[in-house]
């Protein structure tokens, strides 16, 4: 990537009926992943942009029930 070039944004999505709070997202990126006091993971979309494309990925593929996505 040239300097000054922006990685393109991604999308997270979470299906909710898999996601079991391991919280292995939430260790990896914790400006973007967190668990909530009801243990129901929020994503922080605004901090995505933030946050390397490469970062997210990791995080999304250390999800033990496959309950995340990156869809951008």
């Amino acid at each position: 990537m040239a300097s000054g070039e922006r990685e393109a944004a991604v999308a997270i999505e979470v299906d909710r009926n898999l996601c079991e709070a391991n919280g292995l997202c939430v260790a990896a990126v914790p400006e973007v992943f967190e668990l909530d006091s009801d243990e129901e993971l929020v994503i922080h979309e605004a901090a995505v942009d933030t946050v390397s494309a490469e970062r997210i990925k990791v995080a999304v593929a250390s999800c033990p029930r496959y309950a995340l996505r990156v869809t951008g």
